[in-house]
């Protein structure tokens, strides 16, 4: 089954996230626009609840001993870690160069210092005090961390099922609500952490879990597409109106549940969606690959080349480094990725096998 509607949702909200980026370099109305996309930034909650919802119906019968666990942990590693590195080493030799200069407006001694926890992937776990060198790969240091626990929802859900994966959940949130009483996460909140934002992805991934688990069982006879439709418009209402994660999170839930009820119960429902596949499906590869094409075309060429240009020169060239994303990070899906993750299955993998593995 692929869910096509996802993988719209994703792209759109890897667009979202980098507009939000690139819109820090606008000379002037930065405030309003920042303001604006940030409210848009539970976003990143919905990637790891789709990225819940998929390794669950994906994974979890497959699963029964340890070496299962270590050919899944090899087959997300050669999925997520390339990309990765490849930034990570980037933004590591940009530090490099900027220290071997002497430039002193580039923090290039809090990249390098992050640079091992970048390595080791354990920067969402609070190893540092905040975003550095390739930053938006904490969300790679999260994803990690919620497949290394996975085998634990496999257990709850095999030995106590639904209920017992959505007592775990509530658990697991009373838990980060207590962290946050106590100032436990530098944002203020685990809905907000990125630093540490592994724990907060482990909730949003859990309930990803259990929306296949529903979704598995078709607990609701949903066929139309329009009460998902209907939600994820409430969602968008509710972010854009300032309301908080209690009432965007719910939206969200019910969004993804009427969504792939409806795609499940209909899969050809979505066949017009095709066509756009091909772009949508590399959301990962953008969200991952913007920050080089932000160094690139706003930090070098807009900073130091066009500034002063004025906000009209800056939104149009604003499109530039977005199209170069996508066409870089459709490049890297095409060839970049599959030859990375074929090197790194087992040798009688074939590069189908790395292509469809990049797709999931």
């Amino acid at each position: 089954m692929y869910y096509r509607i996802f993988d719209c949702w994703r792209f759109v909200a890897a667009v979202l996230i980098m507009a939000y980026h690139f819109v820090f370099w606008a000379p002037y109305g930065v405030e309003t626009a920042t303001q604006m996309l940030y409210r848009l930034l539970p976003l990143l909650d919905m990637f790891f609840m789709i990225s819940g919802f998929f390794i669950t119906t994906r994974y979890r019968d497959r699963i029964g001993d340890f070496a299962d666990y270590l050919r899944f942990m090899r087959a997300r590693a050669a999925r997520l870690l390339p990309l990765h590195y490849a930034i990570t080493l980037f933004f590591a030799a940009v530090a490099l160069y900027a220290w071997a200069v002497g430039a002193p407006n580039y923090p290039w001694r809090h990249h390098l210092e992050a640079l091992p926890a970048h390595l080791l992937l354990i920067h969402a776990l609070g190893a540092t005090d905040s975003l550095a060198l390739n930053y938006p790969s904490w969300s790679i240091s999260a994803e990690i961390f919620a497949y290394a626990l996975f085998p634990l929802i496999v257990l709850l859900l095999r030995f106590g099922g639904l209920k017992a994966l959505l007592v775990a959940t509530a658990l697991w949130i009373g838990v980060l609500e207590l962290a946050s009483a106590r100032g436990w996460f530098a944002s203020g909140s685990w809905t907000t952490a990125d630093s540490m934002g592994a724990y907060r992805a482990l909730a949003d991934f859990m309930i990803g879990a259990a929306v296949a688990i529903v979704v598995d069982r078709r607990m609701l006879d949903v066929r139309s597409h329009l009460p998902g439709l209907l939600a994820t418009s409430l969602v968008l209402v509710a972010m854009l109106s300032g309301f908080h994660y209690p009432v965007v999170m719910p939206l969200m839930v019910v969004a993804l549940v009427l969504t792939a009820l409806a795609e499940t119960a209909r899969p050809d429902s979505t066949a017009f969606l095709q066509p756009l596949m091909p772009v949508t499906r590399v959301a990962f590869s953008i969200y991952l690959i913007h920050p080089v094409m932000e160094f690139i075309f706003l930090e070098v060429l807009w900073f130091h080349v066009f500034a002063g240009k004025g906000p009209i020169s800056f939104y149009l060239y604003w499109v530039l480094p977005m199209i170069a994303s996508i066409v870089a990070a459709m490049a890297s899906h095409q060839y970049f990725e599959p030859f990375c993750a074929k090197g790194l299955l087992p040798a009688r993998a074939k590069r189908v096998e790395a292509e469809r593995l990049v797709s999931a």
